[in-house]
């Protein structure tokens, strides 16, 4: 349970709640600590959705497997593959902040060579610990998991004992326009997006009907609780947070001058690396899934003789990631992957009435409300749709139209050797 833990924690806390503080202070003042809390109840009936077709499969691929049984051959690969290509590209969107992050300090690392070699040694160094073995990525990821998770807690434990009363909101100046509240809530699935890694995994657990479920609810509440907390002590701490580029380390800054300032950029390493192990670990064994499943070449299915990993595909994984953080940057990949996360979210919570009835009474977590939760999960997803830019939705049609593309081409190269 701890291990689905941790790649759910993981993929909760990453670049996100280093970057979106000053973001949603622009766009919800001394309301966004509210924002926070409504993104987590908004995401929660997506995440029981997850939590109960993760308990019903004892299969690597999470979404992909959930979609394919539910929709079919074509709707599990497009689901696989605009997966996919989300969590590359915001595996390149950290990687890219990550460096940013340390810029802070030493800005000459932000370009030119020093950055793609940087960037080669990050995406590199994932790779090679995920090759090794599963055992080598856990163990990395709950060194790192403790150190976020320490620097965090500590921003919100000083920022309280200096500040005390002043960090609660007065709730006192004009309320948001909806536009606003929906741009902030869009923004603010970033940080909650990446809870679904442990779900990629999850059939590989001992007792994922049991294991899966309190994995997801306890990342979730714990992380909700630290944003708000978060977000509350730095609009305390920087009143001109909202034109903050780098809000989490100003903070830091304010309250524990230098020292804290390094502490918390070792925790921002640390996060960001955490989040990247996590999808290091996690998103290659989509490809291979699909590979398995015979809509992708077989090289991206072979397993090392002697690791017993899926080599070929977390190689291609870091290798496409390392391509993309050199020309993208943390913004723009950003909001290029959320479309992608939201359309998947969508179809999971979809599926759900489709396998209970199959799978609800081989001892699966069943949720209760019948239908209820499903279609809350349809409903915010939807929601979230409607809030992507115009740009944002184009680029993910592109992205089905390519994926349909490599489908047909997979599609009759079995039927040519068969």
């Amino acid at each position: 349970i701890w291990g689905l833990w941790l790649l759910a924690v993981n993929g909760l806390i990453g670049a996100g709640i280093f970057g979106l503080p000053s973001t949603a202070a622009k766009l919800a003042g001394e309301y966004s600590p509210l924002i926070y809390l409504l993104c987590s109840l908004l995401i929660f009936p997506i995440v029981l959705c997850f939590a109960e077709l993760a308990s019903y499969f004892r299969n690597t691929g999470g979404p992909v497997r959930y979609s394919k049984e539910a929709f079919g051959d074509l709707i599990g690969f497009e689901v696989g593959w605009l997966y996919y290509v989300s969590r590359v590209v915001a595996f390149a969107a950290n990687s890219a902040l990550l460096l940013d992050s340390i810029g802070y300090f030493w800005n000459d690392i932000t370009d030119g060579a020093e950055r793609i070699v940087l960037l080669a040694l990050i995406c590199g160094a994932l790779t090679f610990i995920n090759v090794i073995g599963s055992v080598h990525a856990i163990r990395s990821l709950a060194t790192l998991t403790v150190i976020k998770i320490a620097a965090l807690f500590l921003l919100i434990v000083v920022g309280a004992g200096q500040l005390g009363e002043e960090i609660i909101p007065r709730f006192e100046g004009t309320m948001p326009s909806a536009n606003d509240i929906g741009l902030a809530a869009l923004l603010l699935t970033y940080a909650y997006g990446g809870f679904e890694l442990a779900s990629i995994p999850a059939g590989e657990s001992h007792n994922p009907a049991r294991h899966m479920p309190l994995a997801l609810l306890l990342a979730i509440g714990g992380v909700a609780t630290l944003y708000f907390f978060i977000q509350i002590v730095s609009l305390a701490a920087v009143p001109d947070i909202a034109s903050s580029s780098t809000p989490l380390l100003d903070a830091a800054n304010v309250l524990m001058g230098p020292i804290g300032l390094i502490f918390l950029i070792l925790g921002i390493i640390a996060s960001v690396g955490g989040n990247l192990a996590a999808s290091m670990f996690t998103t290659p064994r989509i490809t291979y899934t699909l590979a398995l499943d015979g809509v992708l070449p077989r090289w991206f299915g072979m397993v090392h003789e002697k690791l017993r990993t899926p080599a070929n595909s977390i190689i291609f994984f870091g290798l496409l990631s390392f391509l993309l953080a050199i020309f993208g940057s943390f913004v723009w990949l950003a909001a290029t992957s959320v479309f992608s996360r939201v359309l998947v979210y969508m179809l999971t919570c979809a599926a759900v009435p489709r396998l209970r009835a199959r799978y609800s009474e081989n001892g699966g977590f069943v949720l209760p409300g019948g239908y209820l939760i499903p279609i809350l999960g349809i409903g915010t997803s939807a929601w979230l749709m409607l809030q992507v830019s115009k740009d944002s939705f184009l680029f993910t049609i592109l992205l089905i139209l390519v994926g349909s593309g490599f489908y047909i081409v997979a599609r009759h190269q079995r039927i040519k050797e068969t």
